[in-house]
C-alpha cells in the first residue's frame, strides 16, 4: 500500500490481538487527530470525539461512525461527562497562540482534562509532544509542551507522552514549510539552526504509535521520544527534498546568526505558513531534535517494514498531493469564527454587498463543478496578478495569503481553507459560501450559488463585508474600483468553464 498513513492494526508488546477500547479523542479537527479517528476505528476502537464545532466534521468519511461531544477543554463539567465510559483519552490539543499568559492557560486546561479524566476514571491518556534535548531553554512553545506532558504524568491516571520532532506527511505545517523554502529557493542563504541536527517521523508512524498506546496493557507513565531513526540536518532535509521532487541540487548557506523571530518572518512569507505558527515552528528547531532513548521499543513493535525512512515519507507525502489524497491539513485546524448572519440580521449594522449574476447555456451541474473547483491551482477566474497583490499584501501584514491553497483540487467540505478563504457552509450543486481569512478592518465572505434557469443556469455571487469603523469603510472604497473588474470577470469566466467542462465530454467528431 502506498500513502502516509498505515492500515497495519497496533499489536501490544507481549503478543496478542489488539483488545477493543472506547476513546475520547480531542483534536479531531486537526491534522493529527483527524487522521487517528479513523485508524482507531480500523483497529476496532469505539469512537467519541470532542469538538467545539460540529460542522467542521461534517464532511469527514468517518463522521457517522463516532460520537460526536460538542463542548471545549476548558469546561471541566462537559469533559467529565464526555469522559463517562471511556478507558483512553487522547489529548491532541495545542495552541499555536502566543501572548501574555499562553503558558499558563495551556497548563491550565491541561489540568482540568486530567482531572476530568481521574473523575471519570480513565484508564490513561496519550498525549503527543515534542522532542527536545535536555537542559537547554527551550522556546515557549516547546516548553509549554514539555509542561502538558508533564501534567498529565504527574496526575493519578496512567499517561504516555509521545516526544517527536519533524513531522512529515502531506499536508503537515512542517513539510509545507520544508517543501515551499526547497522549490522556492534554489540558493538559500539560512540561520544557523539549519546545520542543526533533527530526527524526523512519517505521519504514518505517528498514527501507528498513537493507535498501539490504546492496547497497551499495565501502568506505563512515561515518555517516549519517537523518530524515524536517520539523523539529517536541516539544511539536509530540504537537499533531499528537492532531489525527490526533482529539482536541482539546493545550495544552503548558513549564516551564523540564529535570529529566530526574523527567519520566522521570512519562513511566513515565502511558505503558506501565517507569522503566527511560522515563528514557533522556527524556534522549536533552535536546538537539535533528536531521540535521547528507544525504549518504545520494548513496549511497541516497529510497523511491519520498520520505521519509514525520511525520503521514503517525503515521496509518500508527495504522491498523496498529486494524486489528491491529502486525508487533513494544518491549515483546516484553523480557529472559530462567528458565521454569516442572516439578511434579516443585518438591520442595524451597516454593510456592503456586491453582487453578480450571469445566465449561461451551460446546465447547473457543469457550473457547481467549476464553482467547487475554486482557488488553490484553478485560480479565481480573474485577473490573477491582482489576487496575486493582495495575496502578498495578507501575507507582509501578517495574513494567510493565497499559498495555503486547498486539500483537494475538486472537493471542499466545511471548515477546509482555500487560499484566504475557509468554507463556512456548503450546499452541495447549489451554494458555497467563504469567509475570509484575509487581514482586513472588517469581515467579509464570498458566496458563489447557481441554479436552474430555463434551458441553462444562472450563477450568482455575492462579495459581503462588514466594516470596522472608519478605516472599514475606507478600505471597502479603496478597493471597489478593483471589484468593478475582478468581480464581474469571474462570473463570466466561472460560466465559460463551465461550457469548456461541456466541450470536453462532448465525443469528437469523426471524419
Amino acid at each position: 500500500m502506498t500513502g502516509d498513513s498505515t492500515t497495519d492494526s497496533p499489536v501490544p508488546a507481549h503478543g496478542g490481538p489488539a483488545s477493543p477500547r472506547t476513546v475520547l479523542v480531542t483534536g479531531a479537527t486537526g491534522y493529527i487527530g483527524g487522521r487517528l479517528v479513523p485508524k482507531l476505528l480500523e483497529a476496532g476502537h469505539t469512537v467519541k470525539v470532542l469538538v467545539r464545532s460540529p460542522d467542521k466534521i461534517a464532511g469527514v468519511p468517518w463522521r457517522n461512525q463516532v460520537e460526536v461531544v460538542q463542548s471545549s477543554l476548558d469546561d471541566g463539567d462537559a469533559l467529565r461527562q464526555a469522559l463517562a465510559g471511556v478507558d483512553v483519552f487522547y489529548y491532541l490539543v495545542h495552541s499555536m497562540a502566543a501572548g501574555a499568559g499562553f503558558e499558563s492557560k495551556e497548563q491550565a486546561m491541561a489540568r482540568t482534562a486530567a482531572e476530568a479524566a481521574v473523575a471519570a476514571g480513565v484508564s490513561r491518556i496519550v498525549y503527543l509532544g515534542g522532542l527536545h534535548p535536555k537542559g537547554v531553554e527551550l522556546s515557549t512553545h516547546m516548553r509549554s509542551r514539555e509542561a502538558v506532558g508533564q501534567v498529565f504524568l504527574d496526575s493519578a491516571v496512567d499517561a504516555i507522552v509521545f516526544q517527536a520532532g519533524v513531522v512529515i506527511g502531506s499536508g503537515s505545517a512542517s513539510f509545507e514549510m520544508i517543501r515551499h523554502l526547497s522549490e522556492t529557493l534554489p540558493l538559500m542563504p539560512a540561520p544557523s539552526w539549519v546545520r542543526n541536527r533533527i530526527e524526523a517521523i512519517a505521519v504514518r508512524d505517528v498514527l501507528y504509535y498513537l493507535v498501539a498506546a490504546a492496547s497497551l496493557e499495565g501502568t506505563i507513565n512515561r515518555t517516549f521520544d519517537i523518530g524515524c531513526r536517520q539523523v539529517l540536518t536541516y539544511a539536509r532535509m530540504m537537499q533531499e527534498y528537492a532531489s525527490e521532487a526533482g529539482l536541482p541540487y539546493r545550495v544552503v548557506l548558513a549564516l551564523p546568526i540564529p535570529a529566530p523571530k526574523l527567519a520566522g518572518i521570512w519562513v511566513a512569507l515565502t511558505t503558506p505558513i501565517p507569522w503566527s505558527m511560522a515563528v514557533p515552528l522556527v524556534q522549536s528547531l533552535q536546538h537539535d531534535a533528536v531521540s535521547n532513548e528507544h525504549d518504545v521499543d520494548g513496549y511497541i513493535p516497529q510497523p511491519d517494514g520498520g520505521l519509514t525512512p525520511y525520503r521514503t515519507a517525503v515521496a509518500l507525502a508527495l504522491g498523496k498531493e498529486r494524486d489528491g489524497q491529502v486525508e487533513t491539513t494544518w491549515a483546516n485546524a484553523g480557529a472559530d469564527s462567528d458565521p454569516l448572519p442572516s439578511d434579516p440580521e443585518w438591520a442595524g449594522h451597516k454593510v456592503y454587498i456586491d453582487e453578480r449574476t450571469f445566465h449561461g447555456d451551460v446546465d447547473p451541474a457543469h457550473v457547481w463543478t467549476v464553482i467547487e473547483g475554486i482557488g488553490g491551482r484553478n485560480g479565481w477566474y480573474s485577473l490573477p496578478l491582482a489576487w496575486q497583490v493582495r495575496g502578498w499584501l495578507d501575507k507582509l501584514t501578517g495574513g494567510a495569503g493565497l499559498l495555503r491553497g486547498r486539500r483537494h483540487p475538486h472537493t471542499l467540505h466545511a471548515g477546509e481553507v482555500v487560499d484566504w478563504w475557509r468554507v463556512e457552509s456548503i450546499d452541495r450543486g447549489k451554494l458555497l459560501r467563504l469567509r475570509a481569512e484575509m487581514r482586513a478592518p472588517g469581515r467579509a465572505w464570498l458566496e458563489l450559488a447557481v441554479e436552474p434557469d430555463g434551458d441553462g443556469s444562472r450563477y450568482r455571487q455575492r462579495a459581503i463585508f462588514f466594516p470596522k469603523g472608519l478605516s472599514g469603510r475606507l478600505y471597502w472604497l479603496a478597493v471597489l474600483p478593483f471589484h468593478s473588474f475582478i468581480f464581474p470577470a469571474m462570473a463570466r469566466n466561472i460560466t465559460a468553464a463551465a461550457q469548456e467542462l461541456v466541450n470536453a465530454e462532448r465525443p469528437a467528431a469523426t471524419p
